[in-house]
């Protein structure tokens, strides 16, 4: 069941459909609520051509089209009833209010006939698809590739459970890996693919799509080593709930037939803010470059009188998923201060010039990051990108750190704006509970908020 052929069958039904639709829509309108004589003009045309690409968009933003084979019916009957009332309701505003209308009961009967003819044109193929699609994972005749993580008797347990169960659920076991080296009794299930230590590549090697952390969710230090681990990608991650997980309301059952797990790494933004967060970084960044154009001059200016060395500091951080990209600033520092290796900075820190203190302060050396937004290294708003070697350092101390490289990394973050700059490790772990709040908060409004603290820095010249 290939992932890119369902998600191209889904997009062109809905294409045609909506063809369809549109020109049932225009045929009634015209000779029911109308009374003419239908004709073919160039507004027949216009509609063919836009209307269904704007019924794409709107599904698009909705996430509809996002891992289709995990639509089930319930999910395709809601994003399709919901479409449809945003996308009727912008139609209705954009294309019919000019309309010549006898009565306002024209309008209101324009409006429910285009809800209803589209509503009804897209779900039954939609459903028909959905259906075929969990009636194979129902059957057991396709899933998603799964790796149980422990080997105990709790994880014989789940993986008996959900074989055991009436209907398949979509776990297609490829095997499991054990943690301490004797839990192995998940053998007479499943094969063994090796221990914890080796997870990266198993993940590689067998193209794995979610895992099933078998362990008690009491054992919080152990199951957060491991979740730090696998973050990044697209991989699911699973846990075993305990009483207060389902009573505190944690537990989202999706499927009446599957075990109560779950699902870690559910996405805190939806797809239509996912990507007007991207939108906005890549207007705001053009914008920025062109308007902040004499401001780079100038800065470029003083930082080459200031002292001798290049006008840009480049380096190498990390991205989303581990991705390493090169971040460009404003040299703020004297050249070769790093000579001994990797060092923070400090308020007094006699690396720094004093043009590079100011724009520190101000924030000013953050500006040329509007290069990286627009590449996709950066986003506005995001955790600050750390190097490597602080990575590891953080990560042997607190493994939910690396939960931070699960997005991209931002300009600006809530522990840039709470804290600011972090001079030794501590700071940094002190600095990392307010950008894994933010992480699991993320929301556009939190973003605005954010950019308008960060603006008032600027201005006040009030950065640590």
């Amino acid at each position: 069941m290939n992932s890119r052929f369902l998600t191209f069958l889904i997009v062109m039904m809905d294409w045609v459909f909506s063809i369809i639709s549109w020109g049932t829509f225009y045929y009634f309108r015209k000779t029911v609520i109308e009374e003419e004589a239908f004709n073919v003009n160039e507004s027949f045309y216009y509609g063919i051509a836009i209307i269904p690409i704007f019924w794409l968009l709107i599904y698009l933003l909705q996430g509809t089209y996002q891992d289709v084979r995990r639509l089930h019916r319930m999910k395709i009957i809601n994003l399709t009833f919901v479409g449809t009332v945003i996308g009727s309701f912008f139609i209705f505003f954009l294309f019919l209010l000019d309309d010549e209308i006898n009565g306002y009961q024209q309008y209101y009967t324009s409006l429910l006939l285009l809800f209803s003819i589209h509503f009804f044109a897209t779900i039954f193929p939609r459903f028909i698809l959905v259906s075929y699609i969990v009636g194979r994972i129902h059957r057991r005749e396709v899933g998603f590739k799964t790796l149980v993580i422990g080997g105990s008797e709790k994880a014989v347990d789940i993986v008996k459970e959900i074989n055991d169960l009436p209907k398949g659920t979509g776990h297609d076991f490829v095997g499991f890996i054990n943690i301490n080296g004797v839990d192995k009794l998940l053998e007479g299930e499943l094969e063994y693919l090796g221990h914890f230590d080796n997870i990266e590549q198993i993940l590689r090697e067998y193209k794995i799509e979610q895992v099933i952390i078998a362990l008690e969710s009491t054992e919080h230090d152990k199951i957060k080593r491991i979740i730090a681990r696998l973050s990044g990608g697209d991989l699911r991650i699973k846990v075993l709930p305990d009483m207060y997980d389902i009573l505190s309301g944690s537990v989202e059952l999706s499927n009446i037939f599957g075990t109560i797990l779950i699902d870690v790494n559910s996405k805190v933004m939806s797809m239509w803010q996912v990507t007007v967060k991207r939108t906005i970084d890549i207007v705001v960044s053009i914008v920025s470059l062109v308007l902040l154009i004499p401001v780079f001059i100038v800065l470029a200016i003083m930082v080459r009188i200031s002292s001798p060395g290049p006008v840009f500091f480049l380096q190498d951080r990390i991205g989303k998923n581990g991705r390493v990209f090169k971040i460009i600033k404003f040299r703020t520092m004297f050249v070769g201060s790093e000579k001994n290796g990797p060092q923070l900075s400090s308020s007094n820190d006699p690396r720094i010039t004093k043009l590079g203190l100011f724009m520190r302060k101000t924030r000013l050396d953050e500006f040329p990051q509007f290069f990286n937004v627009l590449k996709g290294d950066m986003s506005l708003v995001g955790p600050r990108p750390e190097r490597q070697f602080y990575i590891d350092k953080i990560a042997a101390i607190e493994p939910q750190f690396l939960e931070l490289t699960k997005v991209r990394p931002g300009i600006t973050s809530w522990g840039q704006v709470k804290y600011g700059y972090a001079e030794n490790v501590e700071q940094m772990l002190d600095r990392m509970k307010f950008d894994l709040l933010y992480l699991k908060n993320r929301t556009l409004s939190l973003d605005f908020k954010i950019m308008l603290y960060t603006v008032a820095i600027i201005f006040k010249g009030s950065g640590k």
